[in-house]
């Protein structure tokens, strides 16, 4: 009797740990988006549609999205295939390179490109370029710049556990390699490419720091949106173009989630012999280079823009860019990301943590629906995000503050930490907690002493995702930041708009510093405790 009461108790603290972590998603993901819909009237509506350049800022996003894409998944493809079919040296130093973008804001892309090939660029000085960055290309060379990271990590990952007995089969019936290529990489690839692309196309076509450097006249919808809510506070309008946003990304999300394919999971049965032919590792070399150049321009160009006196004028090298973007509140808005990026951390990784634990680990009607409210956010642009908090929050005591910075960016990229945690747990004996019942351990201290230890290198990276993303975000931030909260990023813009490249840069630089000492730190972290 005593035990049927004691496991009903156990049974209502799980539930009501389920309901209170609903309560947080409704609250942050759903009635936020419910206020933005709310916000569009007929009025808004045909302004949007009246408007002169919205059918042409519509075909540019397509477009520019399109050829980013495409060129994003192949170059990826590429690279993958590079470092995990190809046995090359410096496979580390190259993945590291090419991960560098990931660690800097999109914007700070643009103007990267700017430096390198604008008006007064480095390269467009010293090789005399009359050809202008500005527009298309600008958009698509800096989109591609800001994606292929992304999609690189995710296709390698997919590669490292192809199983080559197909291959060695197709061999011995003699299938070229086209063939080999198409009639078993392809299908292997299917569902998971649909996954790569569709991820990819939704991070372009949403993002507005690339086209808002580089773009010129070549208007895409988030620099509309972006230019209608902080240019002329028209919030409804902006509801519009927020709404026109999420249908790629609703599109792909549900793509995504109907497409159950589970074909091409399973075991490693054999292993991939990496490639010695001299003829694709030339291939492998030449391209793993180019690529790490491409990721590095950029950079060096922050680095000889940040340290020079008067850039293009006076080139000498200088400190003073440090203590002028200091003296510019640079510290103040970087301690604010720092504090931002830590507590999105912190709290991230709990409650990412304690939605996968009910959704994996004690499996009901609720946690089907904290499941679904989790994987939801990958459904929502940063900026419509940020603009649904204003029309949420607004005349709110938390409107203004660090603690709204905070909550955007939990719910804005709870998604993948929640789904690394998610598939860990799962993978985990699923009657370790009927074990821990029968000799009388508390579920509490099963988490604490099993659950957790088994799933630390997850915790870890769940911990960098949250604080390397809240670093370097201005999406959804951007209308929500005010002088007293503003994160470091969002001066990029404000610096560039100034023409003070050379403080801008030093925030770039310093946003990167931040990023890859929590990257060492953490890995010290997992050598430690490994």
């Amino acid at each position: 009797m005593a035990e049927r009461k004691h496991k009903s108790l156990r049974l209502t603290m799980g539930d009501k740990v389920k309901f209170l972590l609903a309560i947080i998603f409704i609250s942050l993901v759903f009635i936020p988006l419910i206020r933005m819909f709310a916000n569009i009237d007929g009025e808004s509506f045909r302004k949007v549609i009246n408007t002169p350049n919205f059918g042409e800022s519509i075909l540019n996003s397509i477009k520019a999205t399109l050829i980013a894409t495409v060129i994003t998944i192949v170059l990826a493809y590429f690279l993958a295939y590079c470092t995990e079919r190809i046995n090359i040296k410096g496979k580390k130093l190259f993945i590291f390179l090419f991960m560098l973008p990931m660690l800097i804001p999109s914007i700070s892309h643009g103007m990267g490109l700017i430096l390198l090939f604008g008006n007064n660029g480095i390269f467009t000085n010293l090789f005399g370029l009359e050809s202008s960055i500005y527009g298309l290309r600008g958009i698509v060379t800096g989109s591609v710049l800001y994606a292929f990271p992304v999609a690189y990590l995710m296709l390698s990952d997919i590669m490292k556990y192809q199983d080559s007995s197909p291959y060695e089969a197709a061999e011995v019936l003699g299938l070229n390699g086209w063939q080999r290529f198409t009639q078993i990489t392809l299908p292997y690839l299917r569902k998971p490419l649909i996954s790569i692309v569709f991820a990819s196309f939704t991070l372009i076509v949403t993002d507005y720091g690339v086209p808002l450097m580089v773009g010129g006249k070549y208007t895409t919808v988030p620099v509309v949106m972006f230019q209608e809510v902080i240019g002329r506070l028209d919030f409804g309008k902006g509801s519009v173009y927020g709404c026109i946003l999420l249908i790629p990304a609703v599109a792909a999300f549900l793509i995504d989630l109907f497409n159950k394919d589970k074909g091409n999971t399973g075991f490693v049965s054999r292993p991939f012999e990496q490639s010695n032919s001299k003829p694709q590792k030339l291939f492998a070399y030449i391209l793993c280079i180019a690529v790490s150049i491409f990721t590095l321009l950029p950079i060096i160009s922050f680095l000889v823009l940040g340290f020079a006196r008067k850039y293009p004028y006076d080139m000498s090298a200088t400190f003073d860019n440090i203590t002028k973007t200091m003296n510019l509140h640079g510290g103040e808005y970087l301690v604010n990301s720092l504090v931002i990026a830590l507590f999105v951390a912190a709290l991230g990784v709990g409650i990412a943590f304690m939605t996968a634990y009910m959704s994996a680990r004690m499996q009901s009607k609720m946690s089907r629906f904290l499941h679904l409210s989790a994987m939801t956010s990958t459904a929502i642009p940063g900026i419509v995000l940020g603009l649904a908090y204003v029309l949420a929050f607004k005349g709110s005591f938390l409107y203004g503050t660090i603690a709204i910075l905070i909550m955007v960016n939990i719910v804005h990229f709870i998604s993948s930490p929640y789904l690394m945690m998610y598939n860990s747990l799962s993978k985990l004996n699923e009657n370790l907690e009927s074990v821990g019942h029968t000799l009388g351990i508390p579920r509490m201290y099963m988490i604490r002493d099993v659950f957790i230890p088994s799933c630390k290198d997850t915790l870890l990276e769940m911990f960098s995702y949250f604080f390397v993303n809240s670093m370097m975000t201005i999406s959804a931030v951007s209308f929500l930041a005010t002088t007293a909260n503003k994160p470091v990023a969002l001066m990029i813009n404000q610096f560039e708009a100034q023409m003070q490249l050379e403080c801008a840069a030093i925030v770039s630089l310093a946003i990167l510093l931040c990023n890859l000492l929590l990257k060492g730190i953490l890995n010290l972290i997992k050598k430690k405790t490994a």
